[in-house]
């Protein structure tokens, strides 16, 4: 009888222990990543240094095997770009004036044919390098949301994914080197530690930290696949999704778009505190990131019965930005998809606050151009001088105003 109790007791443990919920160190994670101690993160710092180990350390407890050419680690060597136009040289030693910067990269080898890149870049501006948008004393840049939010969110899918949807092999990536250039993702397409021809689709997040109470969420590239659409809307239960078709934008994914692998890009919108020292954790919202992770985690679900996905290039929407001299000195609310262009933040002593313009204004009319997006906004700016003035019309509450511009 007492061999019978033991038995149903062992059996009922080791079912709670298959059932137990995946961690939660959301908060935890971006706490250490943006600390001041890892003095902003920059590439081929200590404080970068610090930050891969921790996240080494981290898919080890995990039990997620490593995957670098180096343990966890893929080490890259490189020139900083003296020509912005120029293409990064990579070099084979630490020569006079390079930087060393480290992937880290764990894998769930499921002994499936194809693998899923899940990733996140780490490197961050260290104490205000180029990039920077601060104006004042040095300070360290944490870079909570830019991009410890995304590497938090990727270390949670891993606790999710260990023993989950087996269909596919995981690999997870912290990228080095994103705010040079995406670097650390070009290197690692060019010399991936998996067979490029089995990657299956790649998944990025970058500032998915400060999801807004209407729960916008912008996810790029989803026409980058015939399946997206489709898995995006039988997976959501939770967001506001604004689609962007392109495959192509200012974060890692691009790199794997580059290589014909199907993408999306996971962001949860520009702020205020983009690229200066006042990105810190206490800002984030991490039941939003909870509910990211949840939704990404839906949607590798959906497709864990599909064969590898097929690839489908896209329009590259920057191609079709107009470029202009001047600026409003606003941060636009890029989530934002009603008619107009909408104000989420005002810099110091630009045109817009000298108008009096106030964040959640929504700008209508520039000069002779009615603004009814984003693209309407940067064409009826682009044909301004500095030293113009104009008239903007901005919608405030239930009132339109008017003010004069001067660039």
């Amino acid at each position: 009888m007492k061999f019978i109790l033991a038995l149903i007791f062992l059996t009922g443990l080791l079912s709670c222990q298959q059932n137990q919920k995946p961690e939660n160190k959301l908060k935890e994670d971006v706490t250490y990543l943006a600390s001041d101690d890892l003095q902003g993160r920059e590439t081929g710092t200590k404080g970068e240094a610090l930050a891969a180990n921790y996240i080494a350390e981290r898919f080890e407890d995990l039990g997620i095997a490593p995957k670098g050419t180096s343990n966890y680690f893929q080490a890259f060597n490189f020139k900083p770009k003296t020509d912005p136009h120029a293409e990064v040289e990579y070099t084979v030693v630490n020569e006079d004036g390079s930087i060393t910067g480290t992937n880290v990269i764990g894998f769930i080898d499921n002994k499936a044919e194809h693998t899923i890149v899940i990733g996140a870049h780490y490197d961050h501006l260290g104490y205000g390098s180029e990039g920077s948008l601060h104006r004042g004393e040095t300070e360290i840049h944490n870079g909570a949301d830019d991009n410890a939010s995304g590497v938090a969110v990727m270390l949670n899918l891993a606790s999710k994914l260990k023993g989950q949807n087996t269909n596919n092999n995981y690999m997870f990536i912290a990228f080095s080197g994103e705010e040079m250039g995406l670097l650390g993702s070009n290197y690692f397409t060019k010399n991936p530690t998996v067979p490029q021809e089995k990657i299956n689709y790649m998944i990025n997040m970058d500032m998915v930290g400060r999801l807004k109470p209407d729960s916008t969420l912008a996810v790029y590239g989803v026409g980058t696949t015939p399946f997206w659409k489709h898995t995006l809307s039988a997976s959501n239960t939770k967001f506001k999704l604004v689609e962007k078709e392109s495959g192509v934008g200012p974060s890692d994914h691009t790199s794997f778009y580059n290589i014909e692998v199907p993408v999306l890009h996971f962001f949860t919108g520009q702020h205020e505190d983009y690229h200066k020292p006042a990105d810190d954790f206490e800002k984030l919202n991490y039941q939003g990131m909870a509910d990211i992770s949840d939704f990404i985690f839906s949607i590798v679900s959906e497709l864990n019965d599909n064969r590898k996905l097929a690839f489908r290039k896209t329009k590259n929407e920057s191609e079709d930005t107009p470029r202009f001299r001047v600026g409003l000195g606003v941060i636009p609310d890029y989530l934002y998809d009603g008619e107009g262009m909408r104000i989420d933040g005002i810099s110091e002593e630009k045109p817009a606050q000298k108008a009096g313009l106030e964040k959640g204004d929504i700008v209508i009319q520039l000069g002779d151009s009615a603004v009814v997006d984003m693209t309407s906004y940067m064409k009826a700016l682009s044909v301004f001088d500095k030293g113009d003035s104009t008239q903007v019309t901005v919608k405030r509450g239930d009132k339109n105003v008017n003010a004069t511009i001067k660039f």
